[in-house]
């Protein structure tokens, strides 16, 4: 599971997709947080040109995900040009889905994935399913650096990790 974890490959890429995770209203939740400042790193060190939040909202939210990250990157002096975002998804398989049509249709060929270490696995691989020119660039500080709450959510990825390889057609 963790073969993706530990590993950043610091590739120059055009956009960066930053895959949604919750938002607390108009902030982002700390796994958010971590995810975007880590995509504004690279932003800033000119391994990407561009950011792309992912995440839609939820039945009681105000905001989407990817709008609570556009404004935290703005307001950490990221230029609101060199943002995208989608609303509509709700999953990881759709934040690349949707993230991919866009990087598509504004003609950005390489991309970052930024989420968490021990998401990285399921993640790279549906981002290769999309059909992207992907490198992974998992969060270097991480909410889950316990054992009492990496556990469970290894447990978590390792079951929909499954799950997802379940679901693909037999070649």
């Amino acid at each position: 599971m963790g073969s993706f974890g530990g590993k950043i490959q610091l590739v120059k890429t055009d956009v960066a997709v930053v895959l949604g995770a919750a938002a607390w209203d108009d902030e982002p939740s700390p796994v958010l947080r971590e995810r975007i400042n880590h995509a504004i790193w690279l932003y800033e060190n000119k391994y990407t040109e561009k950011l792309l939040f992912t995440g839609g909202k939820g039945k009681s939210d105000k905001f989407a995900e990817s709008e609570v990250a556009r404004d935290y990157a703005i307001q950490k002096n990221v230029r609101s040009e060199d943002i995208l975002i989608e609303t509509k998804s709700k999953i990881t398989e759709e934040n690349l889905t949707y993230a991919y049509d866009i990087a598509m249709e504004k003609n950005l060929k390489t991309v970052a994935i930024v989420s968490d270490p021990l998401h990285m696995k399921r993640a790279m691989l549906m981002a290769k399913k999309t059909g992207m020119d992907a490198y992974p660039s998992p969060t270097q500080s991480s909410v889950y650096k316990t054992l009492d709450s990496k556990i469970p959510f290894f447990f978590r990825e390792l079951f929909f990790y499954i799950g997802y390889m379940l679901s693909l057609p037999f070649r």
